[in-house]
């Protein structure tokens, strides 16, 4: 049993009020005093906050025909995909947005958005108008994010721009704070064994034991190759809808987010072989990982390790970090800050002004990213994970 405390529980909502109204508008039907409001779900890692919304999408009314669920992350690929193409049509003067939004509309009444974020300043100058656009025509929106509406896009690039946005979102969705001091995902589940760490014989079998078990025994382990974007992804051994990799294949290499959710549309099964332990030498390797980790989560498919350390230590020990981040304080500096560095900053309480006067490298920026992989990890790793894969 676990306890917790009643002061900082968030308040319980009724997700059945939200559709007690006519729920499926048309866009000449649409009526901004009769849909009904959104959520935004926000709080620390392992709040619940996916959960909750993964139970509001499933538990929907039958008569919500037109719903999506989709990372937010991967809704504005597509949406940049979606203008992308209507202006190769039409001309790059073409105003595109609009009638992105009013299809995205017409697939879906109902869009579920995890991981709501905005890094990008090319995603934070359009999100307004393409929030207003689908809410226009009667798009109701359910999001879950780490941050409060305010704490979108802090440090951001021309931000002031942003700030309709934000207010936009605090009036067409009601906002609600799921911070708790438990991660539910940490809850000891049974273990399925899927981490192996030291590189040895017995890593070998394990993945090869994994591999065997999650594959198909009808389809014998192949080189396989996807395109994606025009490019050639190369997959070492595939069997079925798992995939196996070596982590150099996977994560050593230039690999972005997009390619990452594409493999996770051919397979729902990945063993990595080779996870190094990883430093602040070795920054952008981790990234990829964490973003690869995301992507596994996200899709829910399985995930078979063999590392080198225990997975609770694979992002390095504190002290060897700030050991590594001292001969890279002074050469770094303030100039060109990443959407990630801009993350931390609002994470650690900083502004522009502040970053003059202290180090932003302090090792702060790779546990606030660590943890939050760490966690879904964690709970990656359980039997009832393995068993509901996909699902």
């Amino acid at each position: 049993m676990f306890s917790y405390d009643t002061s900082i529980a968030p308040k319980i909502f009724d997700f059945s009020g939200l559709f007690q109204q006519k729920t499926i508008i048309s866009k000449t039907e649409y009526d901004p005093d009769t849909t009904p409001l959104g959520l935004y779900l926000h709080g620390d890692v392992g709040s619940g906050k996916t959960m909750l919304m993964n139970m509001f999408y499933l538990t929907l009314p039958p008569n919500i025909l037109r719903k999506r669920r989709i990372h937010f992350n991967a809704f504005m690929q597509d949406v940049h995909r979606r203008m992308h193409k209507e202006k190769m049509k039409h001309g790059s003067s073409f105003d595109a947005l609009p009638f992105v939004a009013a299809d995205l509309a017409e697939e879906a009444s109902v869009l579920c958005f995890d991981e709501f974020q905005c890094t990008d300043v090319a995603d934070a100058m359009i999100l307004r108008r393409l929030l207003e656009e689908m809410i226009s025509h009667g798009v109701v929106m359910v999001a879950t994010s780490n941050r409060h509406p305010n704490d979108l896009y802090k440090n951001g690039i021309q931000r002031e721009s942003f700030i309709p946005c934000i207010k936009l979102l605090q009036t067409r969705l009601e906002v609600l704070n799921l911070d708790s001091p438990t991660d539910y995902r940490k809850i000891a589940r049974p273990a399925s064994g899927v981490y192996h760490f030291g590189l040895d014989n017995a890593a070998v079998a394990h993945a090869n034991k994994w591999f065997s078990y999650l594959g198909d025994p009808k389809d014998p382990p192949h080189l396989d190759t996807k395109i994606i974007w025009g490019r050639e992804i190369n997959i070492p051994s595939a069997s079925g809808r798992a995939a196996r990799f070596d982590f150099q294949d996977i994560c050593g290499k230039p690999t972005s987010a997009a390619d990452y959710l594409e493999l996770t549309r051919h397979y729902d099964a990945f063993v990595v072989e080779n996870v190094p332990a990883m430093d602040i030498n070795s920054r952008d390797v981790a990234r990829r990982f964490i973003t690869f980790i995301d992507s596994i989560y996200e899709a829910k498919a399985a995930l078979v390790l063999t590392s080198e350390v225990p997975i609770s230590h694979i992002f390095i020990a504190d002290r060897k970090l700030a050991h590594s981040m001292n001969g890279q304080q002074k050469s770094d500096g303030a100039q060109g800050l990443s959407p990630a560095m801009r993350m931390l900053m609002d994470d650690l309480g900083m502004n522009m002004d502040t970053l003059k006067e202290s180090s932003i490298f302090t090792g702060d920026e790779e546990r606030f990213a660590f943890a939050r992989a760490l966690s879904r990890l964690s709970e990656m790793a359980s039997s009832f994970w393995i068993e509901n894969r996909g699902d």
